[in-house]
């Protein structure tokens, strides 16, 4: 017999394998968006809803639960204010793991030679897009007399990683 999954189920699915994320860290950052919310929705010091509070996410349906002291303490709607709390938490903790997943994912190619096109030119260096990030190539790494051309496809060689503290991952 075969299971229906609920809309929370595929939706979770189809975010993480678009992002190329874990399942486990989208439910976990929700969960600390909800007690980021709720420490907003009640007014109460951080370390109270941490300690007091705990948070759980059915997966397949979606339905979270909220106890305290181990009863159950779900409050029956949040303000709008701890629910745009809660939905920025959740964005910022997909980004971080979005990011954390693209730079795992190039780590592996240090030493190794990608294709790319180039998307713009910086100054003398050129940028390159290589898939899920964007390569910078100095004017010290690239070919004497070569052009360099909008939309030519090159291979670059991964030299380092270097992470974008502020802003959106790469694309």
């Amino acid at each position: 017999m075969s299971q229906v999954k609920s809309e929370f189920a595929l939706a979770l699915n189809q975010i993480c394998a678009e992002r190329g994320i874990d399942p486990k860290v989208v439910i976990e950052s929700i969960k600390q968006a909800i007690l980021a919310a709720l420490k907003r929705d009640l007014g109460v010091a951080e370390e109270e809803v941490l300690v007091g509070y705990a948070v759980s996410v059915n997966e397949d349906t979606g339905a979270i639960a909220v106890e305290k002291d181990g009863q159950d303490a779900t409050p029956a709607g949040f303000g709008r204010i701890a629910a745009q709390v809660a939905k920025q938490v959740i964005m910022q903790r997909v980004r971080e793991a979005e990011k954390d997943a693209i730079i795992t994912e190039y780590q592996d190619k240090i030493g190794t030679l990608v294709t790319g096109m180039i998307l713009r030119f910086d100054g003398p260096n050129v940028v390159v897009d290589i898939g899920r990030g964007q390569a910078i190539m100095p004017l010290t790494e690239t070919i004497t007399n070569e052009f360099y051309r909008l939309n030519q496809r090159v291979a670059v060689y991964i030299k380092e990683i270097l992470s974008l503290l502020a802003g959106p991952p790469p694309n």
